[in-house]
C-alpha cells in the first residue's frame, strides 16, 4: 500500500514539474516574441518619425493610443482612416501586448496599399484587419463589438461615425478622435454633441496641435 501510494506521489511529482517546465517555456517563448516585436516596432517607427506627414497623426498622438489601449486592456479596436498606416501601427503594437486586433479602414487605394506595406514592415501584420473600403458604408456594417475607436476620416461624418458606432461600443469602450483642436469640418460639432451625453465622459489631450477627443462610455 505504501509503496503504491509512493508510486502515485512521484508520478504526481513528475507530472507537476513538466508542467511547470512546459508553462516556463511558453513564458520564455512569448517573451521572447514580445522583445522581437518591440525592438522591430521602435526601429521602423523611429526610422520613419519624420516622415509621417501625408494625413498621419503625429508621433505624440500615436503614443496617445497606444497608452490608452495597453493600459485600459482593450482587444477589439476599430479605426476610421487607416491612410499610410501611422496610427494603426501605433494601436497593432498596442494590441500585441493585449492579444487584440485592429480593424481599419481606408477608402484609397494608393494609401491601403502604402500602409497594408508599412504595418508589414513593422511587423504587425498578424494584429491588424486591414480593409479597403468606404467607411460610410462598412462602420455602419461591422457588427462589433469594439473596446476602442480611433476616428481619422472625414471630419463632416465624425457625429454620425459616432452614432453608427456606439450600440458596437462596449461599456468601459472609448471612442476617439483626431483633430479636434482645428474646429473645422465637423469636429467642433461632434465634440459639442458628445459632451452633451451623459453616459460618456469625455476630454480633450493636446499633446499636439491637432488635438483628441477621448469619450469613455460610462454606461449604455
Amino acid at each position: 500500500m505504501m509503496i503504491d501510494l509512493l508510486r502515485r506521489y512521484f508520478r504526481f511529482e513528475l507530472s507537476l514539474t513538466l508542467l511547470i517546465a512546459i508553462s516556463m517555456n511558453l513564458q520564455a517563448q512569448h517573451s521572447k516574441k514580445e522583445t522581437e516585436i518591440d525592438n522591430k516596432v521602435r526601429a521602423f517607427l523611429e526610422d520613419k518619425k519624420n516622415e509621417w506627414r501625408y494625413w498621419n497623426v503625429p508621433f505624440e498622438d500615436g503614443q496617445l493610443l497606444y497608452q490608452l489601449i495597453v493600459e485600459n486592456n482593450y482587444v477589439s479596436a476599430l479605426e476610421i482612416g487607416t491612410s499610410t498606416g501611422h496610427s494603426t501601427i501605433w494601436m497593432a503594437w498596442a494590441m500585441s501586448k493585449t492579444g487584440g486586433k485592429v480593424i481599419t479602414i481606408e477608402i484609397d487605394e494608393g494609401r491601403y496599399k502604402t500602409a497594408v506595406e508599412n504595418i508589414r514592415k513593422a511587423g504587425l501584420s498578424e494584429f491588424v484587419d486591414a480593409r479597403l473600403s468606404d467607411a460610410h458604408k462598412e462602420v455602419k456594417a461591422l457588427e462589433g463589438p469594439f473596446d476602442f475607436v480611433f476616428s481619422d476620416a472625414d471630419k463632416g461624418w465624425y457625429t454620425q461615425y459616432f452614432k453608427d458606432v456606439d450600440p458596437k461600443l462596449k461599456v468601459g469602450g472609448c471612442f476617439t478622435a483626431h483633430n479636434v483642436s482645428n474646429s473645422f469640418g465637423g469636429a467642433d460639432e461632434f465634440v459639442k454633441y458628445v459632451q452633451k451625453l451623459p453616459n460618456y465622459k469625455t476630454t480633450i489631450d493636446r499633446s499636439s496641435s491637432s488635438g483628441v477627443s477621448i469619450s469613455f462610455k460610462k454606461s449604455e
